[in-house]
């Protein structure tokens, strides 16, 4: 896949996608797509990234499993399907699943003329085992803060690669300064820097080299194995949200506290109240989350 390195911070990674895929849509003389489905188990900064990118927002239902509604899926498509601009996936899930059913989401929106938009925030899970482009991913953001050891300390510096498939290649973003960095048909420019943070680079690319293919799989194992093990702390006290095959997890769980409101109703709103122990405590985007389904 032809990959792009301006992005200084990952989040403008999902805007530049959205971008490079309403510019292809544009070379087809289909300006007129603008509709962007996005799952409810998809990684919370979709939704507003998706808005800021002048996308028109379709919510995609989860079934009670945390699995994708594939008939609501295909009801939307069929809905959409003459402005449907793209999807947006995070997989494996935030919800902690790896969806069976994700080779037929990327075809069926393929079959409507839309593209596939993969989050790799969770890439944690697949690294060595699988690829975006396997499961029909047309763009992917590599997130190195979360999969490839680079700093995150107080938002960043972070570095967001965008992966495209070929077809897309051209309208790839361009340099202000280095001519052959991006595509032949860029949509424009998203930072000065050709190559972005470029000094934290290395440090993803060493740790690729060090630890080789199967140093790879194993830390992607140990992912999945850690996620596990840790699940079964709760047992008895807390349930977990949603569980995949053999009740296994991907990379991540959630907890659901609720069965805490009774017993220990004083210490559950105190967490809601003290944003600032929730954020420590989970991932950004969670704590919105949370008090969702509170």
């Amino acid at each position: 896949m032809p990959c792009h390195f301006s992005q200084i911070v990952a989040l403008r990674v999902n805007i530049a996608g959205l971008r490079v895929i309403r510019s292809y849509h544009n070379s087809k003389k289909e300006s007129h797509r603008n509709v962007c489905l996005i799952p409810e188990s998809a990684h919370g900064t979709n939704f507003a990234l998706a808005l800021l990118a002048g996308m028109v927002i379709v919510k995609i239902k989860c079934l009670a499993n945390g699995r994708i509604d594939m008939k609501d899926l295909e009801n939307s498509c069929q809905k959409h399907t003459k402005n449907l601009l793209c999807i947006m996936i995070t997989y494996p899930s935030t919800y902690g699943l790896f969806d069976r059913e994700i080779l037929a989401i990327t075809s069926m929106v393929h079959y409507d003329g839309g593209q596939c938009y993969i989050d790799g925030a969770n890439m944690n899970a697949m690294v060595g085992y699988t690829a975006t482009g396997c499961i029909g991913g047309d763009v992917c953001q590599i997130n190195l803060h979360k999969t490839f050891s680079i700093p995150h300390g107080g938002g960043g510096p972070g570095m967001g690669p965008i992966a495209v498939r070929q077809h897309l290649a051209s309208f790839l973003p361009r340099s202000v300064f280095i001519q052959n960095v991006g595509g032949s048909q860029p949509f424009g420019h998203v930072s000065q820097a050709a190559y972005g943070s470029a000094s934290i680079l290395p440090v993803s690319y060493l740790l690729m080299l060090m630890l080789g293919s199967r140093g790879l799989k194993t830390c992607t194992e140990y992912a999945i194995l850690n996620a596990n093990c840790l699940k079964k702390r709760p047992d008895g006290h807390c349930p977990v949200l949603f569980l995949g095959e053999n009740d296994f997890c991907a990379h991540e769980f959630i907890i659901d506290l609720r069965p805490l409101k009774k017993k220990q109703h004083k210490l559950r709103q105190k967490m809601w109240r003290n944003d600032l122990w929730i954020m420590a405590f989970t991932h950004l985007p969670w704590h919105f989350l949370l008090r969702e389904h509170s």
